[in-house]
């Protein structure tokens, strides 16, 4: 997957975990706890998403990659880039 796919999927997941959040106005650089309604729960079912559809294991030192959309986008393009966009 390409960046811009790895946005998407993050994007994707976001909807489903925050429903009511415009996500159409995130910032790259700017925190998703202070952007939208995002508690630690609601973190860990991100990175239980990503691990349930695609397979992919974050460490919990790596928690702090994922903290932004630009961060997050940047620690998992390599880690999915085998990863098909239709999986």
């Amino acid at each position: 997957m390409n960046a811009e796919e790895v946005r998407q999927v993050l994007l994707d997941i976001l909807s489903r975990i925050v429903p009511d959040e415009d996500l159409s106005g995130l910032q790259d650089s700017v925190p998703f706890r202070e952007q939208i309604e995002l508690d630690s729960m609601d973190f860990l079912d991100i990175v239980m998403e990503l691990r349930k559809q695609y397979r992919i294991q974050i460490p919990e030192e790596d928690y702090a990659h994922m903290n932004t959309m630009g961060g997050a986008v940047s620690y998992l393009v390599p880690l999915m880039k085998s990863v098909s966009a239709t999986a």
